[in-house]
């Protein structure tokens, strides 16, 4: 007989996995990961270190502060008044940060602001980010162009757009009544129903540049092969650009509508030096500044801080949120 054919498995016979193999293959895939994990906290730690000094004792005081009467030139001075600068009641009337009739208008300006900008930022940046991604005579002096509003400081964007809506000097005006739009020069600073969009057009002009290019860095990753098999699929543009582009730089959009959505809730300086914070276009950075440097009340400023933060924070929350889901379901898939 040959032992060497009785060594070999029969026909239909199944080699069966060792356990302990599986065993010790899961044991090192567990501790890679964990010294992968322990590598990232030691480099992240200088970062979180240094984040918590600089931005996280300020924010600490800033909430020490919200649960006090100080005052802004006597900032040692205090009594603890717990939640009276959020919402309090005295002989049936509510007072604090959340009963101000002000404190709402200058919610629903950022929430109105932060909409209609970003929006049009997202949509103008779309263009812009597609026309970049072309190969044409001249790509270079187009993408160096675009910077140069992305570049400008926006106190100056302020004031150069303050000028260009001028009710008498402005060159907007001049624009829209050579062409028939308008028959009389608008005060777009002064006028409530046209303060806000003001507003909205200076930042979309300054900021519009920073999502063309995250687009534009997300565009260029897309391998041209998917294109190009698109279109032997007779796949018409439009198709080509709902499924392949927009889905492949999706999770850039998301990273790019996340910071712009955080600074557009947290506007101050374009809205102040362009239209002087009036009530019409006052924002909840703002609003706060005015209770704590106008009217010196350091308590209902630090009050006003922390719900902005708060408000910042949380809408952050519910786009990592819904971004995770979206993975998540995804990976389901």
């Amino acid at each position: 007989m040959n032992h060497h054919s009785e060594s070999l498995p029969s026909k239909g016979s199944t080699t069966k996995a060792n356990p302990q193999n599986e065993v010790i293959t899961h044991t090192k895939k567990r501790s890679l990961q964990q010294r992968r994990s322990r590598a990232a906290w030691v480099l992240v730690a200088p970062a979180l270190i240094l984040l918590a000094s600089v931005a996280g004792w300020p924010l600490l005081r800033t909430l020490f502060y919200s649960f006090t009467d100080a005052a802004l030139d006597t900032p040692d001075e205090y009594n603890l008044i717990g939640f009276d600068n959020y919402l309090s009641w005295v002989d049936g009337e509510s007072f604090g940060v959340l009963a101000d009739p002000l404190w709402w208008q200058a919610v629903m300006n950022t929430l109105w602001f932060t909409g209609i900008s970003v929006s049009f930022e997202l949509f103008f940046g779309m263009l812009l980010a597609l026309l970049m991604n072309q190969k044409f005579r001249g790509q270079g002096l187009v993408r160096a162009a675009i910077l140069v509003p992305w570049a400008i400081p926006t106190i100056v964007t302020a004031k150069m757009w303050g000028w260009m809506f001028h009710d008498q000097y402005g060159v907007i005006n001049d624009l829209l009544t050579r062409v028939g739009i308008i028959h009389e020069p608008l005060a777009w600073i002064a006028e409530p129903t046209l303060s806000m969009w003001a507003v909205v057009f200076a930042d979309v002009w300054k900021t519009v540049p920073f999502m063309a290019l995250m687009l534009l860095a997300a565009l260029q990753m897309i391998p041209s092969d998917l294109y190009e098999a698109g279109r032997v699929d007779g796949a018409t543009a439009w198709q080509r650009f709902t499924r392949i582009t927009l889905p492949l730089i999706m999770p850039a959009m998301v990273v790019a509508l996340i910071f712009r959505v955080m600074d557009a809730l947290r506007v101050f300086d374009l809205i102040y030096v362009l239209t002087s914070n009036s009530e019409a276009t006052i924002s909840i950075s703002g609003y706060a500044r005015e209770q704590m440097v106008s009217y010196q009340e350091m308590g209902s400023g630090s009050a006003a801080s922390v719900l902005v933060f708060m408000m910042v924070a949380g809408i952050a929350a519910c786009f990592l949120y819904i971004g995770r889901m979206n993975d998540e379901g995804k990976e389901n898939k």
